[in-house]
């Protein structure tokens, strides 16, 4: 490793994945696009594992009303999300390498995921997460899926097909109305994304072809799995 770790730090979990697993996740680099609701509970989880190196994507800033889910920016009403969630990461863990992206990510600027072993897609629109898809499959790196409304929510992890487009076949128009969301399923989505991240890093089993859903509501949890579409057009991916 090129740093010195405090390894006293991950002992709980060194005992599930040995020192050697531990050490895989210190030299990992994750991008995380979203510093919302599900990139609060992703970037606390990842941070806390001990991932080496971190990039937070974000071209929002914190509003009032994103507290109730969003912790990670509490007292940081008015700043950029990404160095929000920078400075939160710095206070958490003085471990973890971590780069602001103060910009939504485009197809003009998605070449920063070549620097990264692996992306967490925690955005709010349609838009950007086929571009994750699609720049991810270009670029071989593994992504990890979420997706939440109201009390339900949606985790699976693509690494090659079938992708994002493979499992929706059509998305629809971005709409303008506010989307309606508790807390808590951002936080149970976030951590399921957060184990899948782990999981794929440390070469374990994930929900690649299956697609978690979850309704808080009446507390089920249900999976539907799902295959390569010959008429993708990312199916030579």
């Amino acid at each position: 490793m090129d740093r010195t770790w405090d390894m006293e730090k991950y002992r709980r979990q060194i005992s599930i994945i040995g020192r050697e697993g531990q050490e895989k996740l210190l030299n990992s680099k994750v991008l995380v696009v979203g510093a919302g609701g599900l990139g609060s509970a992703v970037i606390t989880y990842l941070a806390s594992a001990g991932i080496g190196k971190l990039g937070i994507v974000d071209g929002d800033v914190v509003e009032k009303h994103n507290l109730q889910r969003q912790f990670i920016h509490s007292g940081n009403v008015g700043m950029s999300k990404a160095k929000s969630a920078c400075e939160f990461v710095r206070d958490l863990n003085p471990d973890v390498d971590v780069r602001a992206y103060p910009f939504n990510i485009t197809a003009e600027n998605a070449e920063i995921v070549r620097k990264y072993d692996l992306v967490v897609s925690c955005p709010d629109n349609f838009e950007t997460r086929l571009l994750l898809n699609d720049v991810c499959l270009m670029f071989r790196k593994p992504l990890v899926h979420g997706a939440v409304y109201a009390f339900e929510g949606e985790v699976t992890t693509i690494s090659g097909s079938p992708c994002y487009r493979c499992l929706y076949m059509s998305f629809p128009k971005q709409e303008s109305v506010e989307p309606s969301i508790f807390g808590f399923t951002c936080g149970v989505v976030g951590s399921i994304q957060s184990a899948e991240a782990i999981k794929a890093l440390l070469g374990m089993e994930t929900l690649r072809g299956r697609l978690l859903r979850i309704d808080l509501l009446n507390m089920e949890f249900f999976e539907v799995r799902y295959s390569k579409n010959p008429n993708c057009i990312c199916s030579k991916a």
